[in-house]
């Protein structure tokens, strides 16, 4: 395997590719993006006429979406297996010193075992994150008509301000869930 391949693409060939997506959904009918959408679309494929929010014609708005999101998955499985970096990941000297002093101490896979760890992760308190952290995320993005990916890709393509609010939403939360929650949970 190429050497090029298994290494991560410089900013200026990732950028702009990133950046002609939104160009390539509206040629494709001024498609929205968002990952979010896709449980939705799952809920009102498997739960017919159970709850209004999912009455909707799931064929006609989200089949691109489930379709897309599958992609996604099956891209991160090839990424993960066929192209995967041996070369542990680069993280700053201060990142990790701080992280040691919250009692984190494996750096060798993408996301420490310290913290990421089944062992971990079925506790009490590890379900609670899971379960909290998962309401969380579905509410937010129910109530932000949107998650990340979709307000930064396209809703800043469109040029339109609830984006751009919600994502110096999503900047203050992401800085202030590192700095007050999580060496609380940690």
């Amino acid at each position: 395997m190429s050497d090029w391949l298994l290494q991560p693409w410089p900013w200026y060939v990732a950028g702009p590719l990133i950046g002609l997506f939104p160009a390539l959904l509206l040629l494709l009918g001024n498609r929205p993006f968002g990952v979010s959408s896709t449980l939705r679309h799952v809920c009102a494929a498997s739960c017919p006429g159970s709850i209004p929010y999912f009455r909707y014609d799931w064929r006609r708005e989200g089949a691109w979406n489930l379709a897309f999101t599958a992609g996604i998955l099956l891209g991160g499985i090839i990424a993960g297996s066929i192209f995967a970096n041996p070369a542990p990941v680069g993280i700053a000297g201060d990142t990790t010193a701080t992280l040691r002093a919250l009692g984190v101490s494996d750096f060798t896979g993408l996301m420490p075992s310290d913290l990421f760890h089944w062992s971990n992760l079925l506790t009490p308190g590890g379900l609670a994150l899971i379960v909290g952290g998962g309401f969380l995320v579905g509410f937010g993005t129910a109530y932000g008509g949107g998650c990340t990916s979709g307000h930064g890709l396209s809703g800043i393509a469109d040029l339109q301000l609830p984006s751009a609010i919600a994502l110096c939403g999503f900047f203050a939360g992401g800085i202030a869930a590192t700095f007050l929650l999580l060496p609380f949970l940690l």
